[in-house]
């Protein structure tokens, strides 16, 4: 190759390794064997805010105010540089007079043009200040964090979007009697000897937490060896950074072991005492039915209705007895015992007159049940006193969720009756007694339509409904 060609190859080489130097992001410089600056690139004067006329030829040690005059960058060049090819992510640290306090990230490398033994050295400085300033914050806000965590009663883990643990509380470590060392990017179910990986858990880990919605009383029962029978709430939340995309799940269990327990025994206490109210009232229904055959006839009436009525009230007991729902009553359930009871006292198995409930699946509260039973009781004994002269006919018992009441409709095909203010037809069947129970319960005769034959009475009584354990408020 000419001496021509060698040159034209050589300074296309150059342009190329020019353009090359400044593109690259980070700050430059190339010293020779002295240690003196020969050329710079442009992110090394914007970062450091010098010129060229300030930093060709200078001593590296004298640049500026002598800023970089740095111990530690005395031993990388003096020290380290003379026995080794390269240097990679070696850290200073200092304080720059015009950029103030820096940690700067400095790879150095020889360099060697053909013919030049002695060499040069390349410097590459990445400041990385922010990041360093944004590594020590984030590993402040994760020791606080961690103290808040330790602080918690309750055991407590942090978990990745993968459900992998982050972190656990001392609680749940001690609980478990495991290391934090051993909770770290593990699963909850494969903790210790597996002993969370029970079905209930696993929905929650699997089905129920990736939808990224807040748990709240997610209940779990089951044996865990080393602990026995336990039964935890899980309450989970995402929790996640500004700005960052990620997300991470707080899961806290709550141990409702001895909570759940007292529950449970004061459910049994009152089931059996409900149970002992029940037969005591069935007692009196007794009673009851045995004076009527003996008192004269214009009298039985009134012992048969009074004969209904406490029977409902026993129905009430009844189904307290048999509830595990602590604290509520099923409507469809209740009514269909009363309309049974009324069948069997007032109608008997040859009667042509048939009682049927349609009611949805809503829960009443047991202090509000007695005075609806009776309510209910009321209104249909009247139908079926007064609407079937023939023998014949049905009674309809339907409770429906509109808003936040609840309606009661009573329903017959009968003859009807002449009475034209919904208000008073009630009271025109004979029974004072339903604007009294209709008073206790806050409620409303409202208006219905009367088509053709038969009576129907619609009573709203507001707010005195709850949906049943596991229904949705919503489908109730």
């Amino acid at each position: 190759m000419s001496e021509a060609a060698m040159a034209k190859k050589k300074a296309a080489s150059d342009i190329a390794a020019s353009d090359i130097v400044e593109t690259v992001p980070s700050a430059l410089i190339v010293l020779d064997r002295n240690l003196n600056i020969t050329s710079a690139n442009r992110a090394f004067y914007q970062t450091f805010r010098t010129s060229a006329d300030e930093t060709e030829g200078c001593h590296i040690y004298a640049l500026g105010n002598r800023q970089w005059d740095i111990p530690a960058l005395r031993t990388l060049l003096e020290s380290v540089i003379p026995h080794r090819a390269s240097v990679e992510g070696f850290e200073v640290e200092h304080d720059f007079p015009t950029i103030g306090r820096r940690t700067m990230l400095v790879n150095a490398r020889k360099i060697f043009r053909p013919g030049d033994h002695d060499g040069y050295i390349l410097l590459a400085i990445e400041d990385v200040s922010e990041e360093r300033a944004a590594r020590a914050d984030s590993k402040r806000a994760w020791q606080l964090t961690q103290s808040i965590v330790d602080t918690i009663r309750d055991p407590l883990v942090v978990l990745e979007h993968d459900m992998t643990i982050v972190t656990a509380s001392r609680a749940f470590l001690t609980m478990f009697g495991i290391t934090e060392a051993e909770t770290r990017g593990r699963r909850v179910a494969e903790l210790g000897q597996h002993q969370w990986d029970v079905p209930a858990l696993r929905h929650l880990m699997e089905k129920v937490l990736p939808e990224n919605k807040p748990i709240e009383s997610f209940e779990i029962e089951d044996d865990f060896p080393g602990l026995g029978r336990r039964v935890f709430n899980l309450n989970a939340r995402k929790i996640s950074q500004p700005g960052n995309h990620t997300h991470r799940m707080l899961l806290v269990f709550e141990d409702i072991t001895h909570r759940k327990q007292r529950e449970r025994d004061a459910q049994k206490l009152t089931n059996e005492i409900s149970h002992r109210i029940k037969n005591n009232l069935q007692i009196v229904v007794g009673l009851i039915a045995y004076e009527a055959r003996w008192t004269a006839a214009p009298c039985v009436q009134g012992y048969t209705a009074m004969q209904a009525r406490i029977a409902a009230i026993a129905q009430l007991y009844d189904l307290i007895s048999q509830s595990s729902r602590g604290g509520t009553i099923l409507v469809d359930a209740y009514l269909k015992e009363i309309a049974r009871t009324m069948s069997a006292s007032l109608l008997g198995n040859g009667s042509g007159i048939r009682i049927e409930v349609e009611a949805e699946a809503l829960g009443i509260d047991p202090d509000r049940a007695v005075p609806f039973g009776l309510l209910v009781n009321e209104l249909a004994t009247n139908a079926v006193k007064h609407a079937f002269p023939q023998g014949q006919g049905r009674v309809v018992l339907r409770v429906a969720r509109v808003g936040d009441a609840m309606e009661l409709t009573v329903a017959d095909d009968g003859v009807g009756i002449q009475e034209k203010d919904p208000a008073k037809i009630p009271e025109t069947r004979g029974s004072d007694y339903v604007a009294i129970f209709v008073r206790q319960l806050g409620g409303a005769v409202v208006a219905a339509p009367q088509e053709g034959t038969g009576t129907i009475i619609k009573i709203r009584l507001p707010l005195i409904l709850a949906p049943p354990a596991g229904v949705d408020r919503e489908a109730a």
